[in-house]
């Protein structure tokens, strides 16, 4: 109780101070982008607060921060770990701890003050980060594994027990566990914390995550049980293209337990052959098929003290190294949200089925009454046929079943433990009588990663695919960014990562995911500096080196760092991006085209049967050649950021000549390009691959290929980029069409057939009311939903002008029939918001800017006369500078504060 009212206080205070009229307070004070963090695994890490102040034009000068070990010691500012001193710096993200040198199990508490002016604020609240084990000796506990035999699928979860004695009054426990398949821990027979799918995915013959727990109130002083269960997870059965047993051929597990007494003394408890374990009612269980569970074979009180465990076999040390564990670094996998269905029926087949209103990803809690013996089966799926009839034939091999066998002791609920799915439709067998909405609850699960940006307008059914684009990123985001969540494949796919990296990151909190999963990236990427196709990597050493797929090693960070201002991802990524460039340096060779080979090219796109017009393919030669360009040029970048001059100049050199060869190769000199599709101009123009005097050729040229079909023709890897190269280039009103279309292809045509999530392909259920090729045809893939960045940066044009959004614009293109737009994204600095609505002959526009920021701000008028601010004429306004007006545009400085424009057109 202790420990959770002090971090409430920590959550919640803050302290205030003036200067003039201004009053400044701190909030969100994170540590390697978290909140109260009890698992730090680095020895620097980086600390951010945000500022909120009640005057406009509000900016830090310096900062500094203070740390210590105990509470007391840094409120009196004595036996400081860390003192930065009064820093001049008006950042206020990812200051590095530069104290002395960090322990294991150790907590420090923290926190910063401020000059904006002449004034230094009163110092934050303080608030804390305890940090993990930082080396393989701080870990005393051993791997142990079952003692009953594993049999061959389906095999049994196996449990774990072991009670312990605690003598004295206790002041603080932590666990540590971990486990080579995913494991729940129980303490006296209550689950500890809220995380699911746990260790996580990683590349797991390079490393394996640990959790950090506080289970202090979880324990008493005397007698205790600690147990667990372990599940297969992506550890073992995970089949991809008929593998198994990708990475291990047993489960085990290990568990640490750090307790402090209140007399300053302490006690580990550990795993070891001392502890028992059995099989139980969890049968089998597996990602892509479903989980058995016999609820006659509950283990009643199996984790709790005094359990009969008499009859339970041992456990064995396993020799496992323990160098391959690593803290937790993404964000963990929880229950986000429970829905109910919208509709239960039987259909003419005499089928029981349920809609859920929402393709979802996680699993069904069942609440039954019913006989012992009563078997219930749910079998998923996210779309019925046109006759109203259950269709599974997209999801492959995957089974997405749950079997629950009840106990018949009154009312039972049940949960599956290790596995998720990815629905909408739920087919119900053997449920004793008709469910009802009460008998069914849909669990949304997905990495936690909160939801940072909001998207409106005046179009319903714009506004119905940004729900879709949402609850695409969630469905796909649980532990790896995959490429979809029901079918059996389920992998984090390079090529549809890099595509909607962007707009993941303006609508959720994605650096510690993206990091996390980068850093396997860099582990699974091979000797010569090939990156797989899928990070990570369960397809083998042949799945790799694929243009627009490996490139995620470069996108994906450059991103991150742009939305997030965290210099870290590119040091910890160089040489895994540098490595990737010099693989496709060596195969382009002298000639500088990256002509061999397998690449998917641009995956999906446009198709026709006609014979004169087969489709929209683009040469993977170009593509290949082109993405060899952005990555050398984002390399490049990466060097100047990094320091690294000599790198920088030699890379900047090397698109040169990859940019001439490639003009050689596939442009004419009438700026035609080889392949005359939208996304060859669209790469060309993104890439800056066009010599200066064909930039308005290859520009004007993709726009008459828009006007000539009337819709989109990309696959993947232009689908991300096509509406913002048409606004680059002054073509914002074709971008507009594109969105707005609703006839296939298009954005909106999965919309009006009913889609709540993204789907792989533009038809996925064609105009007849078929499907697509079930080998290929999910429908919950938010690769085309990238769209949502142009949304966010050009209809209500928040744009980023230097890393972290410390320096942005926001200019509004009007266009595409809309009446209104707004949106909100909640930056490293602060919320921004931009919004503007078209009343009669006015429009009202209205800008948030966050403390310690500045923006410029482009008033859609063709005057500064024709603009107010908040009442008042432009130059009488507060916290504003007229910087000019052009192409109908009024161009503002203002700083930090809220902002209303009245517009006369």
């Amino acid at each position: 109780m202790k420990n959770i009212v002090l971090t409430t206080i920590f959550l919640f205070a803050a302290f205030f101070y003036s200067y003039g009229k201004n009053r400044i307070s701190f909030f969100d004070l994170k540590t390697e982008y978290k909140t109260t963090p009890i698992n730090i695994d680095v020895k620097h890490p980086g600390l951010s607060w945000k500022i909120s102040a009640t005057e406009r034009n509000t900016l830090q000068d310096s900062y500094q921060i203070q740390a210590a070990l105990n509470l007391s010691d840094l409120k009196k500012g004595r036996n400081l770990l860390w003192d930065s001193e009064k820093t001049n710096s008006s950042s206020s993200i990812h200051i590095k701890y530069a104290g002395k040198e960090l322990q294991s199990m150790q907590r420090v508490y923290w926190r910063v003050r401020v000059w904006c002016g002449k004034s230094a604020s009163q110092w934050s609240a303080p608030t804390y980060f305890e940090t993990g084990l930082y080396d393989s000796p701080d870990w005393k506990a051993h791997w142990i594994k079952s003692g009953f035999k594993q049999k061959e699928e389906p095999d049994p979860s196996p449990y774990f027990r072991k009670e312990f004695t605690l003598n004295k009054k206790i002041n603080q426990a932590r666990a540590y566990a971990s486990s080579i398949g995913l494991y729940e821990l129980f303490i006296n027979g209550k689950r500890a914390g809220n995380e699911y799918l746990t260790p996580g995915w990683t590349s797991y013959n390079n490393r394996i995550q640990y959790q950090v727990y506080d289970v202090t109130d979880m324990f008493v002083q005397g007698k205790n049980a600690v147990g667990f269960i372990l599940g297969n997870g992506w550890f073992r059965h995970f089949r991809s293209n008929d593998r198994a047993d990708s990475y291990y051929d047993f489960l085990a597990g290990i568990v640490q337990i750090e307790v402090k007494y209140a007399d300053g003394s302490k006690e580990t408890l550990i795993t070891d052959n001392s502890w028992k374990s059995s099989a139980g009612p969890i049968l089998s269980s597996t990602i892509y098929d479903g989980e058995i569970y016999d609820a006659r074979k509950d283990l009643d009180g199996w984790a709790s003290v005094g359990f009969d465990d008499s009859g339970w076999p041992g456990t064995s040390i396993v020799d496992q190294s323990k160098d391959i564990l690593v803290g937790a670094q993404g964000e963990p996998v929880i229950k986000n949200e429970e829905i109910k269905p919208v509709k239960i029926w039987k259909n003419d087949k005499g089928e029981v089925l349920a809609d859920m209103g929402q393709n979802m990803v996680g699993w069904i809690k069942l609440t039954v009454k019913g006989d012992k013996g009563t078997k219930i089966s749910l079998r998923h799926a996210e779309v019925l046929d046109k006759n109203g009839h259950f269709y599974t034939e997209n999801l492959r091999a995957a089974d997405q079943l749950l079997e629950y066998t009840m106990k018949g002791e009154g009312e039972e609920v049940y949960e599956p433990h290790f596995t998720f799915m990815g629905f909408r439709y739920l087919l119900i067998e053997g449920f004793p009588g008709m469910p009802t909405a009460d008998n069914i609850t849909g669990v949304v699960v997905h990495s936690r990663i909160p939801v940072t940006g909001n998207f409106e307008c005046s179009n319903g059914l714009i506004n119905q695919l940004q729900h879709n684009i949402q609850w695409g990123q969630k469905g796909n985001f649980v532990d790896v960014p995959t490429d979809c969540p029901q079918r059996d494949e389920r992998l984090g796919w390079t090529g549809d990562a890099q595509a909607f990296a962007p707009t993941a990151c303006f609508n959720m909190y994605t650096p510690a995911f993206y990091k996390k999963w980068l850093k396997d990236l860099a582990l699974d990427q091979d000797d010569q500096g090939r990156i797989p196709h899928v990070i990570p990597n369960n397809l083998g050493p042949n799945s790799v080196a694929a243009c627009g797929w490996a490139d995620a090693g470069l996108i994906v960070p450059w991103v991150v760092y742009q939305y997030f201002g965290d210099k870290t991802i590119l040091e910890d990524q160089y040489e895994s991006m540098k490595a990737w460039v010099e693989y496709q340096r060596r195969t382009a060779g002298d000639s500088y085209l990256w002509n061999t080979g397998r690449h998917f090219g641009d995956w999906l796109a446009y198709a026709t049967t006609r014979s004169d017009y087969p489709g929209a393919t683009t040469d993977k030669d170009l593509l290949a050649t082109a993405f060899f360009a952005h990555s050398t040029s984002l390399l490049k970048q990466t060097a100047e950021i990094l320091g690294k001059k000599q790198d920088a100049e030699a890379y900047d050199q090397l698109f040169a000549k990859i940019k001439e060869a490639f003009n050689k190769e596939f442009i004419t000199p009438n700026g035609r390009m080889s392949s005359n599709t939208q996304t060859a101009y669209v790469i060309a123009l993104a890439f800056n691959l066009f010599h200066e005097d064909k930039i308005d050729d290859g520009a004007n040229r993709l726009a008459e290929d828009v006007k000539k079909f009337g819709h989109i023709t990309t696959g993947f890897l232009g689908a991300n980029l096509i509406n913002q190269v048409l606004s680059e280039h002054g073509y914002t009103d074709l971008a507009y069409m594109l969105l707005n279309r609703t006839a296939y292809p298009s954005w909106l045509y999965p919309v009006t057939k009913g889609a709540t999530t993204i789907w792989e392909r533009w038809d996925g259920i064609k105009t007849d009311g078929s499907f697509q090729n079930a080998g290929m045809n999910s429908f919950n893939h938010y690769a085309y939903g990238a769209v949502g960045d142009w949304m966010y940066r050009t209809i209500t044009g928040i744009n980023n002008t230097s890393p972290g959004f410390k320096t942005f614009y926001i200019r509004p293109e009007l266009g595409g029939d809309l009446t209104y737009a707004r949106a909100s994204f909640n930056s490293m600095y602060g919320m921004i918001k931009s919004s503007w609505e078209i009343k009669g002959d006015k429009i009202n526009m209205s800008v948030s800017v966050p403390a310690n920021t500045i923006s410029t701000v482009y008033v859609p008028a063709s005057s500064e006369h024709k603009v107010k601010e908040g009442g008042s004429s432009l130059s009488d306004a507060e916290g504003i500078k007229i910087l000019g007006s052009d192409n109908g545009y009024v161009e503002l400085e203002v700083g930090s504060g809220e902002y209303n424009f009245m517009i006369e057109k």
